[in-house]
């Protein structure tokens, strides 16, 4: 029984087993049946570029997430593009998070409180979506989580000449945050309410605003240069009614968690670390979305390790009220939990390991493409971004001609290479036999905005006739040819 280990081995088993256990959920069903979706697809085909070309990129695109687009670079150097260099970096992200989580609550609230909440994290549906996924949140989530755990030591421990080192790797976990996405910022505000709750000494808030200042200043450059690329996240929509469901029911489960805590005022508690860092960013950022629409639950996914922080002191609550007359069944309490919790959220787990989990997949319409293409067959794309299946897959499209293409990603430093005037676009498919148009499944396709699109549909539409027409896992390929 975990009651008579010795408390140093509980010091190590309180993170390891979390470690341990959500980097097997992550590495369950890695590859998602070798699938790989559009967001993921913009990670893979910016990575296989050299640095040099990364760099001149993000002078025109995607700026927001240009370190992690330098970190995958290096590792698809050094291990190979693959599925499982795409998404091992944010398993072991969440992992770490889980380990870090599993600490503070160790630390504020004893061992089952850590141990509950560090297994519990890598079952939370939201953060079960983003553990294998080829995107930069899952390692903010890392660093916000480490960057929590370093406070809370800081608070802890008390003034000190040794405390400086603690500091600058808090400030540095906070700045390496902002730099993977400057929204994480919001952890920041997450952490002040944390020193109102405990009343910090004014010499700990004076450290912390030092340091968090010299975060800010430091991710501000970037802030102010994304800015500019803002036309980036115009599709998301506004914030509305029913998109504040989801972070109404999480509020009300961590005030729950937070209220079985019963924390006395004053005092560092999992209540006082948890909430904050579950309620501040979430409500930071519907804050934020209504001045700009923001709201998408990924950019605060590190608020999930407050949620976790809670459900783990419900858990040590629930064990200490068992425990005076029922031992036994209180040191099997944690465990059975989340025993229960897989087995309810079987559907959600396997869910996310499934293609159908992502709204498409670049990989599997390459493959009908290389099967569907004859020699001397022209490729269209609709819309334009839909070329990452061939950024991706570029073997499935050799003997194709690109018609629509005037520069290619490289060449113009963007993600999805620039294309011909519509004139131009049109002589060239007037001039063609057989076509393959790569675009949208009906499901999600949209009609065409783009005047370059709206040729291309035209003179498809007007002057060839469709022969095969094939929708795999949200994408369609359509073979026309040429009437007469």
């Amino acid at each position: 029984m975990l009651c008579h280990i010795s408390a140093a081995r509980r010091g190590r088993l309180v993170w390891l087993v979390p470690f341990l256990w959500t980097l097997a959920l992550g590495l369950w069903g890695l590859s998602r049946q070798d699938s790989v979706w559009r967001d993921e697809a913009a990670t893979w085909q910016v990575a296989g570029r050299p640095a040099g070309e990364i760099w001149r990129m993000l002078g025109n695109v995607d700026a927001v997430h240009g370190l992690y687009y330098l970190l995958m670079h290096g590792l698809f150097e050094f291990f190979g593009a693959s599925t499982t260099t795409l998404r091992l970096p944010s398993v072991l992200a969440v992992a770490a998070a889980a380990a870090c989580v599993a600490a503070i609550g160790s630390r504020l609230a004893g061992f089952w409180a850590g141990l509950g909440a560090g297994l519990a994290l890598g079952l939370l549906p939201a953060v079960q979506f983003y553990l294998q996924e080829g995107r930069p949140y899952a390692l903010v989530a890392a660093g916000a989580a480490l960057s929590t755990l370093l406070l809370v030591s800081l608070l802890e421990s008390g003034p000190g000449r040794r405390a400086w080192p603690r500091w600058t790797a808090y400030g540095v976990t906070v700045l390496a945050c902002a730099l993977l996405n400057w929204l994480s910022l919001l952890v920041l505000p997450a952490h002040a309410a944390t020193l109102w709750w405990v009343r910090a000494r004014r010499g700990v808030l004076l450290r912390w605003a030092a340091y968090a200042s010299g975060a800010v200043t430091g991710a501000l450059p970037l802030i102010l240069f994304s800015r500019g690329q803002s036309d980036q996240v115009s599709w998301i929509p506004p914030l509305t009614w029913h998109m504040l469901i989801g972070p109404g029911i999480l509020l009300a489960i961590g005030g729950l968690g937070a209220w079985a805590d019963r924390p006395d005022r004053k005092s560092l508690s999992a209540a006082a670390v948890g909430l904050p860092l579950l309620a501040v960013p979430q409500l930071g950022l519907i804050g934020l979305s209504l001045v700009q629409p923001l709201f998408l639950d990924r950019y605060v996914l590190f608020s999930m390790a407050g949620l976790a922080l809670l459900i783990g002191a419900a858990l040590a609550a629930a064990v200490r009220v068992c425990s005076p007359r029922f031992p036994t069944a209180a040191g099997l309490l944690v465990p059975g939990v989340v025993g229960v919790a897989v087995v309810a959220l079987l559907p959600v787990e396997l869910g996310r390991r499934a293609p159908a989990s992502r709204v498409d997949d670049v990989l599997a319409v390459a493959g009908e493409v290389d099967r569907l293409k004859r020699d001397g067959d022209a490729v269209l794309f609709v819309p334009a971004a839909r070329r990452d299946t061939a950024l991706v897959s570029p073997g499935a499209f050799t003997g194709l001609t690109d018609l629509a293409l005037a520069r290619t990603p490289v060449a113009s430093a963007t993600l999805k290479g620039e294309e011909a005037e519509p004139a131009r676009i049109r002589a060239a498919l007037l001039g063609q036999r057989r076509v393959l148009l790569v675009t949208d499944s009906a499901k999600v396709a949209k009609p065409p905005s783009a005047e370059r699109d709206k040729t291309k549909a035209a003179v498809l539409r007007e002057h060839f006739t469709v022969v095969e027409d094939r929708q795999v896992r949200g994408r369609r390929v359509t073979v026309y040819e040429r009437r007469g």
